[in-house]
C-alpha cells in the first residue's frame, strides 16, 4: 500500500513551529515508514513528529505585571513572540512530531509563567499553555513600553477582597488593583473580573489592556468567537497594537476561517520580532494548504530576518525538498552553509538529503535534544519481569488507513500466542477503516492512549509489566517521545516507522537486517541495530481485489516504454532527476508516469524537464486514488525508477509484488538501502546499481532488452514466497523478540 509522508515530522513544517494547529504533514513530516511514499489517496501524510510549526492550542500572552503606561509599542520589550491561540487537531499531539519541539513564536511575553506543560517535546504543537497575562501593570497608555517589572501580584487592593468583585467597586481604579484577584479567581473568575472593569471604567486609558487580556483567558478556554470579539475592540482603541493582530489571527484560525487569520496577520504593524513571527505563522497555514512556493518564500523571509531558528530552518528546507525548488540552496540564508542548515534539517528531510548515516543521526539527536527532553526518572526494572509469556506492546499512531498499518496487519495476527501477549498502545484517530478494525482485532489488548498525557501513558505501559515495547513512529508525527523518555518498558526497539537513527538514549535496539545497516556501518546508528534474517520489512500476504485498469484510462500512450516512480516528490533530488531526463534522451519511446503530489513540485518538475530539452507531453502525472486502484496502476509500466539517497519502501515491494521490475542505487544510510534489500529477497540482484552512472545504463538495458526485462519480471514472481512470507517473516521477528528480552534477573 501507498506510505504516507510525514513531515516531524515535520513538520508541517517538518517539526516544530508555529502556533496554531498542527500541520497534516513531516511535517507530518511524518517519516514513511518504510519511506514515505505515497500510497495512493490521502496518503500524502502528516508532518514528522514533532513537528511545530504546526499549531498549538496555546492562548496567547496577555498583559500582566507590566508597566504600560506610555503612548506605543516601544523599542526594548520582551514580545520575542506571544503564543498564539490555535487547537491543535484531535489526536495530534504536536509531538508528534510536528512533534515536540520549541515553538516558532519566540519567547513568550511578558508575565507569569504559562499554566500547563508542553506535551513532551512539542512547543509549537499542540502545547496547552495557556500563554502568559499581564498582570500588576500600570496600563494607562495606549500601547506596550519597556521597563517591565513581573514580579509577581502583590496583596489584593483595599476593598477588593476577592474575586466577587462588583462594578462599583472598581469604578475609577486602575486595571492592577484586580490583577492580585486573579490567581485564585480560576478562568470564568478571571474572565468575569475583567468584563466587570471594563464596564466599571468605560473610556479609561487602560481598556485596550483589559480587553486583550479579556481575549487571552477567553481563548484559553476555547472560546475564540467571543475572544476574536475581545480583540478587534483592543484594535479599534490601539491600532498599533500589533500583538492583539497576531491573536486575533489564531483566534480566526480556531473558527476555521484560515483565510481572516492569514489577512489579520498580513495587516498587523510588525516590530522585528513580530514579523518574524508574522512570517513563519503565514507560512505554517500556507504549508498546510499545501501552497509551498507561497510558503517557501514566506520562510524565506523569516530566515533573513533571523536566521537563528533551526525549527524554520527545518520546513523551509522541506518545503523545498516539497515543491522541488532547485537548487535546493543558494546561500539564501545570511552566513549559512548548506553543511550547517544539514543539521538542522528535521528527521525526514535529512533522509533525502544526504546520504551519510553518520550525519543524520546527529541532525536527528539536534532535533530530539529541541523536542523530547528527558523524564525525571525510568519506569521499568532494569532487570526486567518474569513472564510465562512475553509480553509485547506496540507502539503507534497509525493503526488507522496509514502505510504501516497495511505492512503490519499479518503481523499482529500471526504472533505466536502460546509465546507472546500483544498489546497494541494507540494514538491513532479513529477513521473507520477495514484496516484499523483488522488491526485492533489483532492485538490481545487495545489500550487507546491517544487522549494520555506522555507521563501517563507511559505510567499505562508499566502498570502492564510490557516486557519488550516496540515504537513504530520513530521520529514521525505522532510518535510519543515522550512516552519513551520515561522508560516505561525494560526493552525499547524503534521498528518501520522511521528509517534511519532514533538516538533517544532509552532505545535499546533499531530493528533493520544486514543489507540496509552493513556490519561495517553499524557503528554509526543509535540505537543499537538488531538485525533479522532476511529482509527486514513485514508485508501483508493478502491481495486485495484489483479494479481493470488500462493506459488510455491512466492517459499514457499504448506503445510507450512507461518509467514509474509513485514516491514523494521531496524525495526526487535534482541529481536524480537529471539523471531522468538522460534516460528519456536515450529511449526516445519512453515516458515518466509519476504520482500527482503537489501543484509547486508538478509545475517546477515540467520546468526542469523543457531545460533539459524533454517536452513535458513525455511526463505524465497519476492523481491520488484509492489503494486498490493504486495497486493496479503498477500494472501498466515496465520499469520502476527508484530515487536516491532516499528509495521507496512500501511503494518498493507494492510495484515488485506487481510484478514490476525496479532498478535502484544502493548507498550507505539505511533510507538509501531499502529497495536493495528488497531487491535481493525476491533475487534481483539486476535492479541494484552502485552510482548514477550504471543506473542511467542499467535503464537504457531495461528499455532496450525485452530478454532483459522479462528476467526481471520473472524474479518478481517470487515475491509471495519471499517479501510475502508474513508467516515466515513473523517467526523470524519473534526469534530477535526471544534474543533481546530481559528475564527478570
Amino acid at each position: 500500500m501507498p506510505e504516507a509522508a510525514r513531515d516531524l515530522t515535520g513538520s508541517s513544517l517538518g517539526g516544530p513551529g508555529i502556533a496554531g494547529p498542527r500541520l497534516a504533514g513531516p511535517n507530518r513530516a511524518g517519516a514513511d515508514l518504510t519511506g514515505p511514499d505515497p500510497a495512493g489517496p490521502d496518503r500524502a501524510g502528516p508532518d514528522p513528529a514533532g513537528s511545530d510549526l504546526a499549531g498549538s492550542d496555546r492562548a496567547g500572552p496577555s498583559v500582566t505585571g507590566a508597566n504600560l503606561a506610555g503612548a506605543g509599542l516601544a523599542t526594548g520589550l520582551s514580545l520575542g513572540g506571544p503564543d498564539l491561540v490555535g487547537p491543535a487537531p484531535a489526536g495530534s499531539d504536536l509531538a508528534g512530531p510536528d512533534v515536540a519541539g520549541p515553538d516558532l513564536a519566540g519567547p513568550d511575553l511578558v508575565g507569569p509563567a504559562p499554566t500547563g506543560p508542553d506535551p513532551a517535546g512539542s512547543d509549537l504543537a499542540g502545547s496547552d499553555r495557556a500563554g502568559p497575562s499581564v498582570t500588576g501593570a500600570n496600563l494607562a497608555g495606549a500601547g506596550l513600553v519597556t521597563g517591565l517589572s513581573l514580579g509577581g501580584p502583590g496583596p489584593a487592593a483595599p476593598g477588593l477582597a476577592g474575586p466577587d468583585v462588583t462594578g462599583p467597586s472598581l469604578a475609577g481604579r486602575g486595571l492592577e488593583a484586580i490583577f492580585p484577584l486573579l490567581p485564585t479567581a480560576g478562568p470564568e473568575g478571571g474572565i468575569a473580573l475583567y468584563r466587570a472593569w471594563i464596564a466599571a471604567n468605560p473610556g479609561a486609558l487602560q481598556a485596550f489592556a483589559a480587553w486583550f487580556n479579556l481575549g487571552v483567558e477567553l481563548s484559553r478556554i476555547g472560546r475564540p468567537a467571543e475572544a476574536e470579539a475581545a480583540y478587534r475592540e483592543v484594535l479599534r482603541l490601539n491600532p498599533r497594537l500589533d500583538a492583539a493582530s497576531l491573536n486575533l489571527g489564531s483566534a480566526l484560525e480556531a473558527q476555521g476561517r484560515r483565510a481572516e487569520a492569514m489577512a489579520a496577520w498580513e495587516c498587523a504593524l510588525q516590530p522585528l520580532p513580530h514579523r518574524v513571527m508574522l512570517l513563519n505563522q503565514r507560512g505554517r497555514l500556507l504549508e498546510e494548504e499545501r501552497r509551498f512556493a507561497e510558503a517557501e518564500t514566506c520562510l524565506r523571509e523569516s530566515l533573513a530576518l533571523d536566521p537563528d531558528q533551526p525549527d524554520v530552518v527545518q520546513h523551509w528546507l522541506h518545503l523545498r525538498q516539497k515543491a522541488c525548488i532547485w537548487p535546493l540552496y543558494r546561500g539564501e540564508i545570511p552566513g549559512r552553509s548548506l553543511a550547517e542548515l544539514a543539521l538542522q534539517s528535521g528527521p525526514l528531510g535529512i533522509l533525502a538529503l544526504t546520504d551519510d548515516p553518520d550525519l543524520q543521526r546527529r541532525s536527528a539527536a539536534a532535533w530530539l535534544s529541541r523536542k523530547a527532553p528527558p523524564a525525571p526518572r525510568r519506569l521499568s526494572p532494569r532487570g526486567g519481569y518474569r513472564h510465562d509469556r512475553i509480553r509485547l506492546g506496540y507502539l503507534s499512531a497509525d493503526f488507522c488507513r496509514h502505510a504501516l498499518s497495511f505492512l503490519m496487519a499479518e503481523v499482529f495476527e500471526r504472533h505466536d500466542r502460546s509465546q507472546f501477549e500483544v498489546f497494541g498502545y494507540c494514538s491513532s484517530p479513529e477513521d473507520g477503516s477495514e484496516i484499523r478494525r483488522r488491526v485492533i482485532a489483532g492485538f490481545d489488548h487495545h489500550v487507546p492512549i491517544g487522549a494520555l498525557s506522555e507521563e501517563d501513558a507511559a505510567a499505562r505501559i508499566r502498570a502492564d509489566e510490557i516486557d519488550i515495547l516496540v515504537d513504530l513512529n520513530g521520529l514521525t508525527k505522532g510518535a510519543r517521545l515522550g512516552a519513551l523518555r520515561w522508560k516505561p518498558a525494560p526493552v525499547q526497539a524503534t521498528y518501520l516507522g522511521y528509517i534511519g537513527s532514533v538516538p533517544l538514549p532509552e532505545l535499546d535496539w533499531l530493528i533493520c537486517d544486514a543489507h540496509v545497516v552493513p556490519p561495517g556501518l553499524a557503528h554509526l546508528y543509535a540505537p543499537r541495530p538488531l538485525p533479522l534474517a532476511g529482509l527486514y520489512q513485514a508485508n501483508d500476504s493478502r491481495m486485495p481485489p484489483l479494479p481493470a485498469v488500462s493506459r488510455a484510462a491512466e492517459g499514457l500512450p499504448d506503445h510507450a516504454f512507461v518509467l514509474c516512480c509513485f514516491s514523494h516528490h521531496y524525495k526526487i533530488t535534482e541529481a536524480m532527476f537529471g539523471r531522468w531526463m538522460e534516460i528519456l534522451r536515450r529511449v526516445p519511446r519512453a515516458v515518466l508516469w509519476l504520482v500527482e503530489d503537489t501543484a509547486s513540485s508538478k509545475a517546477n518538475l515540467l520546468r526542469h524537464a523543457m531545460a533539459a530539452g524533454i517536452e513535458p507531453a513525455r511526463l505524465v502525472f497519476a492523481p491520488r486514488t484509492e489503494p486498490a486502484r493504486y495497486l493496479a496502476r503498477f500494472t501498466l509500466a515496465d520499469l520502476f525508477l527508484d530515487t536516491t539517497p532516499y528509495n521507496a519502501g512500501t511503494v518498493a515491494s507494492d510495484a515488485l509484488r506487481m510484478g514490476l521490475p525496479l532498478l535502484t542505487q544502493s548507498g550507505r544510510a539505511f533510507a538509501s538501502r531499502m529497495a536493495g534489500s528488497l531487491l535481493q529477497a525476491v533475487g534481483l540482484e539486476a535492479g541494484i546499481t552502485a552510482d548514477l552512472d550504471s543506473y542511467v545504463a542499467r535503464a537504457v538495458e531495461f528499455a532496450t532488452q525485452p530478454g532483459l526485462l522479462a528476467e526481471a519480471r520473472r524474479a518478481c514472481a517470487r515475491w509471495a514466497a519471499s517479501i510475502g512470507d508474513s508467516e515466515g517473516f513473523t517467526r523470524r521477528l519473534e526469534e530477535a523478540y526471544r534474543r533481546i528480552r530481559l528475564n527478570g534477573c
